[in-house]
């Protein structure tokens, strides 16, 4: 074995034994071995490492497909329609919802049962209305620190900030069983919710994993450790856990029956094939998914290439032009017979400012003013060009393509690039070279340093290199801090970062998951920037209760201009994102609202040629 492919090896977690950090294994399974000789088995890799399995308490990207694997909310994204339609999941019917879009009633289906655990003590358990009461209710309790609670509370189900507040103040453990008018189960099987204002889009919300069933029982048996005993009802449960190195998915015994039936738009011929192919087979087409931790891009793409992972989960923009030559599957990839899927995925990149920073945050003019020049002083055609291969499209907003909101004319200075403008807005404010070393310092003469948090990986060293030249462009210091991924975001939402890049992804089709990013009541959670400006809170208050619509579209664009003019998230890009599968993958294709964890259970293998070409 070459030396090449035993790093490989080690890197998708082939070589155990070169594996860092501690195992950890689901009680409900029995302890990991290797599958079946025709189990049907997805690998897979993720670049970032997951923080757990509790849809409560996670929001990385990562750990919530994992999530959206293993528990169910209540409705659902059609993998394949488009436009995006919503389909019951665990409900048998959509939600009933009343003419002011205040009243949503749920109605579970029976039959349906959580996957075999100790916490349940050897009985059966299904799945009744108590549970998504309950579910939802942990996002109130201040134990759980959830990083979603913003949604709820934006949607203010009648109550339960109120109760979240009192039994704070007292210093009392969140009561669960208090009956509160916003969400109450009417009987077995039914819940409703109720909320103080109109939110014509909640159902949709309902959609995301965040808002998944879990039992009361497993989050008693467990308690702190609950992230790391995920307990759902959805098609897969864990069988292995290596923190940030590997996780090991197995089909859930106890499933309900649902079979493929899915509906392939019109034009798509890649849809139309998996849908010919696939239709009626039981869900989930896979018995076993296995999750590798590959932070650099290198050591994935040859992991791929070899045969070693079935897909390649977004071709980094440093292989773009090898695996995708002018946005079509390179010549030599088609001959092996693999498939591509290119979208966009609904997100925006951003760098964020802390507001609340001296020296970058505050609403006074020169505050204003520097973080306007830095966002002019980035040269974002360069980044796209340079940095993303050309997969990306500039941001004029946060707002990203295919979302309810975006409008392909809008135009702001967010994708300006312009030195002698922002050179001029530093001038103006005072942020002038006083010593002579060729660094600017602050209007009152202190030392102008800037520090941007950042990843240890290639692809963020690429894009803080470009930073780092833009900035000395016209004259602003800039350190970067290297962290990993999971240790800046936990910094970021105790708002202990002066700045911080990432990608935000909405969970819907709309524009309110990117205008959240600004609402004052978020802060520390969707609000990393700490943004906190009244006529924004107020124009965001009103678009998030009309209907689509003129008026609606109007309040956006207000909200998206004053998010602008204030700075604090400098958005560069929508990204565009391209897929690879393996031959001998089934129906792949993505859907981004309903993640990559979700669409695990439409995807086969075919075990016979996966071992062929592997070997």
């Amino acid at each position: 074995m070459t030396r090449r492919r035993r790093l490989i090896q080690a890197a998708i977690g082939l070589a155990g034994s070169a594996l860092p950090g501690v195992a950890v294994r689901a009680q409900s399974a029995p302890n990991a071995g290797p599958p079946p000789a025709d189990a049907k088995v997805l690998r897979f890799a993720f670049l970032i490492a997951e923080t757990g399995f509790d849809p409560v308490q996670v929001s990385d990207l990562y750990s919530r497909s994992i999530c959206s694997g293993m528990f169910d909310p209540p409705v659902q994204y059609e993998f394949l329609a488009r436009p995006f339609r919503l389909r019951a999941n665990t409900l048998v019917a959509m939600p009933e919802v009343s003419e002011d879009f205040k009243t949503f009633t749920f109605r579970v289906k029976p039959g349906i049962y959580f996957a075999d655990d100790p916490a349940f003590k050897g009985q059966r358990r299904e799945l009744v209305a108590a549970d998504y009461v309950y579910s939802i209710k942990r996002h109130y309790d201040p134990r759980w620190k959830s990083n979603n609670l913003y949604q709820m509370e934006n949607a203010k189900l009648i109550g339960l900030s109120e109760l979240r507040r009192e039994l704070m103040a007292a210093k009392k453990p969140f009561d669960y069983d208090r009956e509160v008018e916003g969400i109450r189960a009417l009987d077995r099987y039914t819940y409703r919710i109720r909320l103080a204002e109109p939110e014509p889009r909640f159902t949709a919300t309902m959609s995301d994993v965040a808002w998944a069933a879990m039992a009361r029982e497993v989050v008693d048996f467990y308690g702190d450790k609950v992230m790391e005993h995920p307990v759902g009802t959805g098609p897969f449960r864990l069988k292995e856990w290596r923190r940030a190195s590997r996780i090991v998915l197995e089909r859930n015994p106890g499933v309900r029956d649902e079979v493929y039936d899915e509906e392939a738009p019109a034009g798509d011929a890649q849809a139309q094939a998996a849908v010919a192919q696939l239709k009626g087979q039981k869900l989930p087409l896979l018995d076993r998914i296995e999750i590798a931790i590959i932070e650099e891009a290198q050591p994935r793409w040859l992991a791929y290439l070899n045969g070693e992972l079935d897909v390649f989960d977004g071709v980094p923009s440093e292989f773009a032009d090898i695996a995708m030559p002018n946005n079509q599957l390179a010549p030599n990839l088609q001959k092996r017979g693999m498939t591509m899927v290119r979208y966009p995925r609904a997100d925006v990149a951003i760098s964020y400012f802390n507001m609340e920073d001296p020296v970058v945050g505050g609403y006074t003019p020169e505050k204003v003013a520097l973080r306007r020049a830095m966002g002019l002083g980035v040269d974002i055609d360069k980044e796209i060009r340079l940095v993303r291969k050309n997969q990306a499209v500039p941001a004029q907003s946060p707002v990203s393509l295919g979302c309810w909101g975006y409008e392909p004319g809008f135009r702001s200075e967010m994708s300006e690039f312009n030195r002698a403008r922002a050179k001029a807005l530093l001038d103006l404010y005072g942020y002038v070279d006083r010593d002579g070393d060729g660094w600017r310092e602050q209007p009152n003469g202190a030392p102008l340093t800037i520090r941007y948090a950042t990843q240890p990986d290639t692809a963020s060293r690429a894009l803080i290199e470009q930073w780092d030249k833009n900035m000395q462009a016209i004259g602003i210091r800039m350190v970067f801090d290297a962290a990993k991924w999971p240790e800046n975001l936990k910094s970021a939402s105790a708002g202990k970062l002066m700045m911080w890049g990432y990608g935000w992804s909405a969970n819907i089709p709309d524009g309110d998951n990117f205008l959240s990013l600004g609402f004052g009541a978020n802060k520390g959670q969707a609000n990393k920037a700490r943004f906190d400006l009244p006529a924004y809170n107020a124009v965001y208050k009103v678009q998030k209760v009309l209907p689509n619509g003129p008026a609606r579209q109007a309040a956006m664009d207000e909200a998206k201009r004053l998010i602008v003019a204030y700075m604090p998230y400098k958005f560069h890009v929508h990204r565009i994102f391209t897929d690879l599968a393996q031959p001998w993958v089934l129906g792949y294709h993505r859907n981004v609202f309903t993640g990559i964890g979700a669409a695990w259970r439409y995807i086969g293998i075919d075990p016979v040629k996966q071992a062929a070409r592997s070997a």
